[in-house]
């Protein structure tokens, strides 16, 4: 008597969320205070903020979108309901997977610092090999399955928040008010240009569209992920921001780097605190970078299956170890070894708002299917634009060498699509039947 096949299991809407709660506070809050300082002083929590609407916009978008339209290819589904099959879905598409693997290498980088910073006297070379080692580990946790991807990110998130909570009332009960009087903040240019590294911290959300595969009633459950997972990290990131710099000068929160946060906790709570905070980043960056590769596999299913993508890339290697998500982790261990972590942050932030932007710009074509709301589609639309803009004109005089990398970035979309497609072509031609009468030398199809 055979068997009936084991019941599927599916993610919860807590599951789905801390998904993407994990993806955006490691990639978000360890990571890039120090950096936003730099830009924004101790207005970095208007910053969030600002990034945090930006962000609610584009998930009001992509709610809707993935009510109507689950699939595992978050939102490259989106995209082709919008634009179609062709080259603007096609590039937009291998963009995405291009700004996850980069958006992987930037929090993986920020675990091998913490890591470092703890084990090996902050030596550069050690922040490498555990940013590789973090990357080969949870490339491991994926192949295994969403099941495990989701236990191990609802333990993470658990751990992290918990601890960002305790952290967030401790330094906001002792903060200085002084040092976040808005007389020392820098011109409202400056604060608009750092949203769209601000936004960065909230890229994770996106991903929870990828789950919509794993959710056992998508249309109801995807938004409620989307928002919950939105307002959780929006009220950590800005409830820290505030206790960091009401705690340090701006100065010292640059100089700190990427353990900005560490260092905040020690005045309040010693070394205990240092070291809390640096187990709370190891937890919340290999949180995050599991759950960056989360996507790889259900985009590159959906992306090989629509011909987007060779089929190698949706094939499984010994029927379980997904070749897309092989090479999603293999272009973030290069990225993690190559670049810096600012210009990871920049290159994936300004990318992944391109990306964000066309998506909800596809959405346009199909609103009458989804019901949404004109003139938030519109407002999620400008904003994002707006961020995107700010952030160019700003990288340009400061840092030209990110703005010629995201272009090389959005190149490198276009050829890699162009020459897919053209080798497809060539293939289905050459794969296509010649009529019989034709083998046989005529020059019309004989009558029957």
């Amino acid at each position: 008597m055979t068997e009936p096949p084991p019941e599927r299991k599916y993610l919860s809407i807590r599951q789905a969320s801390f998904i993407g709660v994990g993806a955006m506070v490691g990639a978000g809050i360890f990571a890039l205070l120090g950096a936003a300082g730099e830009i924004a002083g101790a207005a970095v929590w208007i910053s969030f903020l600002i990034a945090g609407a930006i962000a609610g916009l584009q998930g009001y978008s992509f709610a809707k979108l993935g009510a109507r339209y689950p699939s595992g290819a978050g939102l490259f589904e989106y995209l082709a309901r919008g634009f179609g099959n062709g080259h603007l879905t096609g590039v937009t598409a291998w963009l995405t997977y291009v700004a996850n693997a980069i958006v992987t290498a930037m929090v993986a980088v920020s675990f091998g610092s913490y890591a470092s910073a703890a084990f090996a006297d902050e030596d550069p070379t050690w922040t490498k090999i555990f940013a590789a080692l973090v990357l080969v580990a949870m490339t491991g946790v994926n192949i295994v399955g969403s099941q495990l991807v989701a236990r191990a990110q609802t333990i993470i998130v658990y751990v992290v928040l918990g601890i960002l909570v305790l952290f967030s009332i401790v330094t906001l009960c002792t903060a200085d008010p002084s040092l976040l009087a808005p007389s020392g903040y820098p011109p409202p240019g400056d604060i608009i240009a750092s949203v769209a590294l601000t936004f960065f911290a909230f890229l994770g959300f996106g991903i929870i569209t990828f789950t919509a595969k794993d959710l056992r009633d998508p249309a109801r459950q995807l938004p409620r992920a989307m928002y919950l997972a939105l307002g959780i990290a929006t009220v950590i990131y800005v409830a820290i921001a505030l206790g960091v710099f009401g705690t340090l000068p701006v100065t010292e929160v640059i100089s700190s780097g990427g353990t900005a946060l560490a260092v905040a906790a020690q005045p309040t709570l010693g070394t205990f605190g240092y070291v809390l905070v640096i187990i709370t980043a190891l937890f919340a960056t290999a949180g995050a970078t599991n759950a960056g590769l989360y996507p790889a596999v259900g985009l590159c299913d959906q992306l090989a299956a629509t011909g987007q993508m060779p089929p190698l890339m949706g094939h499984r290697i010994g029927g379980k170890a997904s070749v897309g998500l092989l090479v999603a982790a293999a272009l973030g261990l290069i990225l993690a070894i190559g670049f810096d972590l600012t210009a990871i942050a920049s290159i994936g932030s300004a990318v992944a708002l391109l990306v964000f932007m066309m998506a909800t710009v596809a959405h346009f074509r199909v609103r009458a299917t989804t019901g949404a709301n004109l003139p938030l589609l519109v407002l999620a639309v400008l904003t994002c634009g707006i961020a995107l803009v700010a952030f160019l004109i700003s990288t340009i005089v400061n840092d030209p060498g990110s703005t010629i990398a995201m272009l090389v970035i959005i190149v490198l979309g276009v050829v890699i699509d162009l020459s897919w497609k053209r080798i497809r072509a060539n293939r289905d031609a050459t794969a296509r039947p010649t009529p019989p009468d034709l083998e046989a030398g005529g020059d019309t199809p004989s009558e029957p």
